[in-house]
């Protein structure tokens, strides 16, 4: 049966591959999104099919639609764009939240929350499930995304609670692959970038800090069944790749995939940057019948392949 989907951030890089996989699974599906980081460019190749729409808005203004379900994904999610306008995002973040979930108050639509890794701050829990709470620095350079997601979760909850919403929240960890914006200072896209113009690769701290990847059509497949459970399972769930890797094992692997003549300069970590981040993911094993497939060097190539055709 086709389902009406609304996808918030639709035109984002994450909202965009969501919108192409729901469009061939034979829904109609509505984009929302007011290009602070999303791109039309993004979407533009799924403009002729008559199942697309596209609606310029922005979240933190109430927005009315019948939808059977709504994909929650608009936030600027990359530390340079969440932090140019850190009120801007927290906005997003809570804002968008609570218009969202009155919108699927309203028309009884199911919702997701795309949330993040980043709930668990700079983690003193090592691998990361979904009953330890955080360890965030709520006055931080970083706190208008990290409080921003966590306030959306709280509220997803509060809407469960008491108004019978039906929720899903996912906590999505590091995700990379074909169109990432070049420019949004995210490790995997400013190390591919830097490798193919052949220029220096800045490691912040030693390089040993560690992060785990996982390749969007991996992550896609993990969203698109926790919508699917059964009502009784909320999440929240994590869903990424917990195979973990140094910084400065990623940048290396990244120079040669690439055959780049750049060289790796050393210098001081940003403040309140997380030393580790890696999922435990048993619990999606166990309620999604979902792990990632999709190994770094092999989603590496599709991402390289992606970023060749885009950087002049």
């Amino acid at each position: 049966m086709k389902k009406r989907i609304l996808v918030t951030g639709g035109a984002g890089f994450l909202g965009s591959h969501l919108c192409e996989r729901l469009l061939n699974e034979g829904n109609e599906v509505i984009s929302l999104d007011n290009y602070f980081t999303g791109s039309k460019e993004n979407i533009v190749h799924l403009m002729d099919n008559p199942y697309f729409e596209v609606v310029r808005h922005d979240v933190t203004m109430p927005f009315f639609i019948e939808v059977d379900e709504i994909y929650n994904l608009a936030c600027p999610a990359s530390p340079i764009h969440y932090q140019y306008n850190a009120i801007k995002t927290i906005k997003t973040s809570v804002m968008g939240a609570i218009n969202m979930l009155g919108l699927a108050k309203r028309v009884k639509a199911k919702i997701l929350q795309a949330s993040t890794s980043e709930v668990y701050g700079d983690p003193k829990v090592h691998p990361q499930k979904e009953d330890y709470w955080g360890h965030v620095n709520p006055i931080g350079i970083r706190s208008c995304y990290d409080e921003g997601k966590r306030c959306a979760e709280s509220l997803f909850f509060s809407y469960y609670r008491q108004n019978d919403v039906r929720i899903k929240v996912m906590r999505i960890f590091n995700t990379y692959g074909p169109r990432m914006h070049p420019n949004d200072g995210r490790v995997i896209s400013n190390f591919i970038v830097q490798s193919l113009k052949n220029e220096d690769i800045p490691i912040y701290g030693d390089g040993f800090q560690t992060r785990s990847f996982c390749y969007v059509d991996d992550l896609l497949e993990g969203m698109v069944r926790l919508m699917n459970t059964p009502e009784s399972f909320t999440g929240p769930v994590n869903v990424g790749n917990p195979n973990e890797f140094t910084i400065k094992q990623l940048a290396e692997l990244v120079i040669k995939m690439t055959g780049s003549k750049s060289k790796l300069i050393f210098q001081p970590l940003p403040q309140d940057d997380p030393l580790q981040r890696q999922p435990d993911i048993s619990l999606a094993k166990k309620e999604l019948d979902w792990e990632p497939f999709i190994n770094l060097e092999e989603g590496l190539e599709k991402t390289i392949d992606y970023f060749k055709k885009i950087i002049k």
